[in-house]
């Protein structure tokens, strides 16, 4: 697919989710972000006031981040505690243990907590896709993609990018944007570092794209 500089900044969810980024640090991401006019920034939970502080800037944030390993109402705590510092999208960690060991319905309950939490905010789903998809058909992975979609998600989404497992591959954006058929929208982040990837990711159904290193990618589209 043909993207322009601009329509593929316009995908971005332009993130910094490293433990040790400073307000500082923050601040500086939103303004390149206004210079790159990408769609939010992503920010850790602690980060979300001073980011929403900020004219021009769309705040998006994280739950359960990055191991998906806290408890539910932890989760939907963290979640409507960013919303109302300012956050309009929310990206949870599912409990991947629970879908590879085929307890969909505690990954369905654990996306409703937090999808009754913040009703009305975007609500984007990580899968941790490299793992559920490992050298399998698949299978799991569509499952849960199909569990978000019944429990209110907005989005799929498929790595923290923190997994030793790995980030995003075309198969994954592939077989998830084939799941949930338009219906939701897709999320692919971990390991995008060029406009190659970038664009290959969206040529397999991605409809926003993560990325850490946005002018760089931007940049590779001359």
């Amino acid at each position: 697919m043909a993207l322009s500089r601009n329509q593929l900044a316009g995908l971005v969810d332009h993130t910094l989710l490293k433990p040790e980024a400073t307000d500082a640090d923050v601040a500086a991401l939103v303004d390149e972000a206004v210079e790159l006019g990408v769609y939010t920034v992503c920010v850790s939970p602690s980060m979300v006031p001073l980011a929403a502080a900020a004219s021009g800037v769309r705040v998006a944030t994280v739950a359960g981040f990055p191991s998906g390993k806290h408890t539910s109402a932890v989760k939907a705590q963290e979640a409507a505690g960013a919303v109302a510092a300012g956050a309009t999208e929310v990206d949870m960690v599912i409990d991947v243990g629970a879908a590879l060991a085929g307890q969909l319905a505690v990954v369905r309950s654990d996306i409703g907590a937090v999808r009754a939490a913040i009703p009305g905010t975007v609500l984007k789903v990580i899968v941790e896709s490299a793992v559920l998809l490992g050298d399998s058909d698949g299978r799991t992975l569509t499952e849960v993609c199909r569990v978000a979609e019944d429990a209110g998600a907005d989005f799929v989404k498929t790595c923290t990018g923190f997994h030793p497992a790995g980030g995003a591959s075309v198969r994954a954006v592939a077989l998830m944007a084939q799941t949930v058929g338009g219906r939701l929208g897709v999320k692919a982040s971990g390991g995008i570092r060029t406009a190659a990837d970038a664009l290959a990711m969206v040529d397999a159904g991605a409809t926003r794209l993560g990325l850490s290193g946005t002018r760089a990618v931007l940049d590779g589209l001359g």
